[in-house]
């Protein structure tokens, strides 16, 4: 296992950090986990070096926390760093502070968390939170030793970004998603950049988006990866593209498979920052030119067509399944079109509630047939099976 440099601390992290957001389930229900198996294959990374651990409270419906609090028994405790994360969508009042902290304590059978995080703040929650006087609370656990260092989880534009890191000088770790397509999404490399020049320990979640960037490319990505000097999975071109970057500290990897463990191990015991040549960092920016030119609808996220006055998402609506299109996957497009992922859509915003009214078509700059694609997407995306 190689080993980076977390921010302003005197410690090393792993390059690879286990995120225990999709863990090993017993059939479709994300409830249902693979107690057995999710423990071996926690245990079988920190056995192998992995020394950062990451879980949130809602993860699981709440059972990630319970599982990884076993298998942190049998002295796996000691031998690594423990994130968990206040579900501040979730909090309704200054009491909820604590009401969600003790509950995760026992659910993690745990006395301290060595990082906690404020979970996905965006524009939306954090000035809520703020307000509620979360920072004099986690001010608290802090003196009290119940928490070692505070950081947050992110999800929103770079501007929002830079504000909450400036605005409280106690920050020891900000947690963006990042990978070679997420360029310029939410935080994006600015962010990186920005919270690297800050001091914070930047750990990076999705940096193979999910999954998506592991399975076999469309067509035309292929043909670009063909140029590669030397044959890697497309996992690892995923992530060591990220730790080729010197400001990530660590790259979360939510593994649901011990194959995935032991590659990801493996990868992350190659890695290092500038480990790619110059060649491969613009052969990757091929490939994200590839796959942005995969996408069945040429819609750029201009913004032209909005705002639908029936209250239609319509760039979301296209991002969500584009992406289901070029990466063969609906399933997360679908979570998100049907509201049941944070920050997914609501009934209101679906494509199912165009009239018709040809506003956004004449508003297009790339011309294109907006009302025939929100019908198609909505066909794919509101579908269950």
């Amino acid at each position: 296992m190689k080993y980076r440099k977390f921010g302003k601390l005197d410690w090393e992290v792993s390059a690879l950090g286990f995120g225990a957001m999709r863990l090993p389930t017993i059939g479709s229900d994300q409830m249902n986990v693979d107690e057995q198996e999710a423990i071996r294959m926690i245990r079988y990374a920190i056995d192998h070096g992995v020394n950062y651990l990451d879980t949130g409270y809602p993860y699981h419906g709440g059972q990630s926390e319970r599982v990884v609090g076993k298998a942190l028994k049998d002295g796996y405790r000691d031998r690594m760093k423990l994130a968990t994360k206040m579900p501040v969508r979730m909090v309704e009042r200054p009491e909820d502070f604590d009401r969600f902290f003790n509950e995760q304590r026992e659910r993690l059978q745990v006395d301290k968390f060595d990082f906690y995080l404020f979970h996905g703040l965006r524009n939306s929650t954090w000035p809520r939170i703020r307000d509620m006087g979360i920072y004099k609370w986690a001010e608290d656990k802090l003196a009290k030793g119940l928490v070692g260092q505070l950081g947050f989880s992110f999800h929103d534009e770079f501007d929002v970004f830079k504000e909450i890191v400036d605005s409280y000088d106690n920050w020891t770790l900000s947690q963006v998603q990042y990978n070679y397509m997420d360029v310029d999404y939410q935080a994006g490399r600015r962010g990186v950049e920005y919270a690297a020049e800050k001091g914070l320990a930047v750990v990076v979640m999705e940096p193979i988006r999910g999954g998506r960037l592991s399975k076999a490319p469309p067509e035309k990505v292929a043909e670009v990866w063909k140029d590669a000097p030397q044959q890697r999975s497309q996992a690892e071109w995923a992530l060591l593209w990220v730790w080729n970057q010197p400001e990530v500290s660590v790259a979360l990897s939510g593994m649901s498979a011990m194959d995935q463990v032991v590659e990801n191990v493996a990868v992350a015991g190659r890695s290092g920052p500038g480990i790619l040549t110059a060649d491969e960092v613009a052969l990757i920016d091929r490939v994200r030119e590839a796959y942005k030119d995969s996408h069945p609808i040429p819609c750029t996220s201009c913004g032209y067509c909005m705002p639908c006055p029936n209250g239609v998402e319509i760039p979301r609506i296209f991002e969500a399944y584009n992406e289901a299109e070029i990466y063969g996957d609906t399933r997360m497009g679908r979570a998100f079109y049907q509201g049941m992922r944070p920050f997914g859509l609501t009934a209101e915003q679906r494509a199912d509630n165009c009239i018709e009214c040809g506003q956004c078509e004449e508003a297009c700059p790339q011309s294109i047939e907006i009302i025939d694609w929100l019908k198609k997407a909505h066909e794919v995306l509101s579908s269950t099976q």
